[in-house]
């Protein structure tokens, strides 16, 4: 009896002990459980307060203050001679008519000083604006016109709220008289906001209000352009060679794992690759796309063969097996039966591969495309900047406006590598085979 009892008291302190140890394990997985929502909420919390500061400064760049003003274009400043030249009407001092417009709107300023403020109102682009009016139409001298032209911007910041009017007059760039002449604009029914459509058609300038995107989108759709073109054919014609056809020895696994490490080279390194190839030795032309595409190419290709050689091994060896079964050649088995099996796999890491290139920046700075460019690119051999390249200069800028727009700048970008990455899981949804 005595030792029956002390079997079934062993038995109990044992089912003790486990049930005791299964409620910590328990306690363990679910204390776990807890750290890993708590560091998916800290990130989804970081992240929202990242895209909403950038949302918070950069959405109101997307409208823009214009001001309306009728302009006399004076045929003795415009064109004295008569002759309607189009060399004499470029070279005219378009300024010279806006600011005899805004004295004749203010008779009442008679300093130079406000005079000088005054003219401040009003954006350098707007000269530029009556010029290609006069040019498309010399029938325009001689004439007055009434025109909505971008307002200078100071004056887009106070607008938008970025400056306080109650603050002293010290403490702001935008001086108490320009407020009286603004209001006094506003209850004509002169000022207003509207969509900014020159932050999406125009280059860059040393002019906030009359910076804009394409010139550095263009650059960008150039370069992805080329190092698309070359990236992902040699990038899937290595993969197919290294895991279809290449031999296992030395000389390949010293091929793949250059290609690893390759993946994990810091970006600049290839940027000093392409300076010293492709600029000092080979003469290409800097700050151009076709450089730029090259650069990129070496610095995706190693992401899109390894991602294109995971595609190859998701294919069944069955299909391979199968092809060769029927009389199909390795190569006619590799084309028609695994390639457009693995493809949606390659397409993926492709798009990954060009929505990292996309967002690089260090490479190109090393290239030259940190230059201030204002004409639109039209080829890959033009002169360009890209989006990336666009953002660091302007962050750069001390000007409010300028802050303003790299945020919006941001948001474009973003806008873009979103979508890519939405295009990769799409494909892959769309596309992916379960075996």
């Amino acid at each position: 009896m005595s030792n029956t009892a002390s079997k079934s008291g062993n038995k109990a302190r044992t089912i003790d002990i486990v049930y005791a140890g299964l409620r910590k394990r328990k306690a363990a997985e679910r204390r776990f459980q807890l750290y890993g929502k708590l560091a998916i909420g800290l990130g989804l919390l970081f992240l929202s307060l990242l895209f909403g500061s950038i949302v918070a400064n950069g959405y109101t760049a997307f409208v823009q203050t214009y001001m309306q003003i009728e302009v006399y274009i004076d045929p003795d400043r415009i064109d004295p001679e008569g002759k309607r030249e189009v060399k004499e009407l470029s070279r005219a001092d378009y300024g010279g008519l806006v600011k005899a417009t805004l004295r004749d709107m203010f008779p009442e300023v008679q300093s130079r000083r406000e005079k000088r403020q005054l003219y401040r109102l009003v954006s350098t682009g707007a000269s530029y604006q009556i010029r290609e009016q006069v040019l498309q139409n010399p029938d325009l001298i001689g004439q007055k016109i009434s025109l909505w032209v971008p307002a200078d911007d100071e004056i887009d910041m106070l607008m938008k709220g970025h400056i306080d009017r109650k603050s002293a007059e010290e403490d702001r760039r935008v001086k108490d008289n320009q407020i009286a002449w603004v209001d006094r604009l506003l209850s004509e029914g002169r000022i207003e906001k509207r969509f900014n459509t020159i932050f999406f058609t125009a280059g860059d300038s040393r002019d906030p209000e009359l910076a804009g995107i394409w010139g550095a989108a263009s650059g960008s759709f150039f370069t992805l352009i080329v190092t698309l073109l070359l990236s992902f054919p040699i990038g899937v014609a290595a993969a197919v060679y290294l895991e279809e056809f290449a031999p296992r020895n030395k000389f390949t696994d010293l091929i793949e794992v250059n290609i690893n490490n390759l993946a994990a080279v810091p970006s600049i390194v290839f940027g000093l690759l392409g300076l010293a190839v492709f600029i000092n030795f080979f003469g290409m032309p800097r700050s151009a796309p076709i450089v730029g595409g090259l650069v990129l190419t070496l610095m995706t290709l190693p992401t899109i063969i390894i991602a294109s050689r995971a595609a190859l091994k998701s294919v069944p060896p069955s299909i391979r097996e199968a092809a060769l079964g029927i009389g199909a050649s390795p190569m006619q088995t590799v084309i028609y039966h695994v390639l457009p099996l693995a493809m949606p796999g390659m397409l993926t890491g492709t798009i990954i591969g060009m929505a990292q290139a996309l967002g690089e920046s260090a490479p190109l700075l090393m290239i030259g495309m940190v230059a201030f460019i204002v004409d639109i690119p039209q080829g890959a051999f033009d002169p360009s900047t890209v989006l990336p390249v666009q953002i660091y200069l302007w962050a750069d800028s001390p000007e409010r406006a300028f802050v303003e727009r790299t945020s919006a700048a941001i948001m474009v970008l973003l806008g873009f590598l979103i979508t890519m990455n939405a295009l990769a899981v799409m494909l892959r949804k769309r596309f992916e085979r379960r075996w």
